[in-house]
């Protein structure tokens, strides 16, 4: 008689720590719900924060958001795609638990209000980084995909605008909360053009239901990164206006022509496709306004929440929806109807953001607060269909 087979290592039914995109993905949007609310609170109602007995609430805002939600993402992210690329299992059960505590220790401290508070929270943000560093490094070494290192080396970067920041905080760089900030935007962009150019290729081509095969072009892939690399200096550090104006018009062809490379029509069928599209045409969005404003028409939050609220925000969000599905072995053709009403909020958000202030400026307070409540609606119901695919085990029963 056959005997059944026994599954040596049964799974969990609380699944969140069994892989990093789960508990990353979940807190970091909850964690964008509710520092969005603390900043509508700040900036459209005029409510203090605790956080002004050391910095501004504008920089806490700019910091949690570039530092607190995006790199968790990113997090999330690596520690799934690093365990694909090289067969190595990355940290879960207990050291990713003790991982995801240190990012949220560094987010809830600096709301407290007390200063030595905050030095700890300036500790166990950099310790995160060091750990996540770390955790993406020893696949990658273990195996010797050293082609990998390029997303290390930008993650120790990171690491050091972080620091520059706090540096600036403390004031002990002068120009360190500017410096670490705008920088940390540009190596986030610069991870995201990299990673997308792995994927939404991939996604697209065997995501609309028909055959199709993409354009790529090995020189938009390598200049795209060295003028981004161009313009963080100019821009950040140098302040250099033309060749700011410049290296942004440049920027736009190279990405815009990359986008046109992987248009198809079929990814308006899609909404995990339709997203990303979006979400990167806002990019190019942001680069055409930064060079547009080498004369001053606008103020300079314009082309950076291009940046971060419409191509990081919609980038980040369509990923995390998509990849929460694949990796929980649910059906990634057949997402939660929700999505669509999901991704069209946080759009209509992202464009409220950055054209509405230019063509009404008069009302910008208003259209700031509206654009806020967009945000937060969007990863409200987001967060309503995904709590339970982070928490519980993968729909296919197997680990992970």
């Amino acid at each position: 008689m056959q005997q059944p087979i026994v599954n040596p290592q049964p799974v969990k039914k609380f699944a969140l720590f069994e892989l990093g995109f789960r508990p990353f993905f979940l807190f970091a949007s909850l964690f964008s719900i509710i520092a969005t609310s603390i900043w509508m609170a700040a900036y459209t109602f005029g409510v203090s924060l605790p956080i002004s007995s050391y910095t501004s609430p504008i920089a806490w805002h700019g910091h949690e958001m570039v530092f607190g939600y995006t790199i968790a993402i990113i997090a999330g992210f690596l520690l799934t795609a690093v365990k694909n690329w090289t067969g190595v299992q990355t940290i879960k059960g207990w050291p990713l638990a003790s991982l995801v505590l240190i990012w949220i220790l560094a987010r809830t401290f600096p709301l407290l209000g007390l200063p030595l508070l905050f030095e700890w929270a300036a500790l166990l943000d950099l310790l995160f980084l060091l750990g996540l560093i770390l955790a993406v490094l020893y696949p990658i070494v273990k195996v010797k995909q050293w082609r990998q290192l390029v997303i290390v080396s930008i993650l120790v970067l990171v690491f050091a605008a972080d620091l520059l920041y706090y540096l600036g905080v403390l004031h002990i760089v002068d120009q360190g909360i500017s410096w670490g900030l705008f920088s940390g935007v540009y190596l986030i962009m610069a991870l995201i053009f990299i990673l997308t150019r792995r994927v939404m290729p991939f996604f697209i081509e065997r995501g609309v239901g028909y055959q199709v095969q993409l354009k790529n072009w090995s020189f938009i892939d390598a200049s795209s990164l060295l003028f981004l690399a161009a313009l963080w200096i100019v821009d950040v550090f140098l302040k250099q206006a033309l060749l700011t104006a410049l290296f942004s018009l440049v920027l736009v062809v190279l990405h815009g022509t990359r986008l046109w490379g992987w248009y198809t029509k079929g990814i308006w069928n899609k909404p995990l496709l339709w997203v990303l599209f979006l979400g990167y045409s806002m990019f190019v969005l942001g680069f055409a306004l930064k060079a547009i404003n080498f004369f001053n028409l606008y103020p300079t939050s314009i082309p950076l929440h291009a940046f971060t609220y419409g191509g990081i925000g919609l980038m980040t969000l369509g990923m995390i929806s998509r990849i929460s599905l694949g990796h929980t072995g649910r059906n990634i053709n057949e997402p939660p109807k929700a999505l669509t009403w999901v991704f069209l909020t946080l759009f209509v958000g992202a464009i409220t953001r950055v054209i509405m202030p230019i063509l009404l400026p008069s009302a910008y307070l208003h259209i700031i607060g509206l654009a806020q409540v967009l945000w937060i609606i969007a990863f409200s119901i987001f967060l309503y269909h995904y709590l339970m695919i982070f928490i519980r085990p993968r729909a296919d029963g197997q680990a992970g």
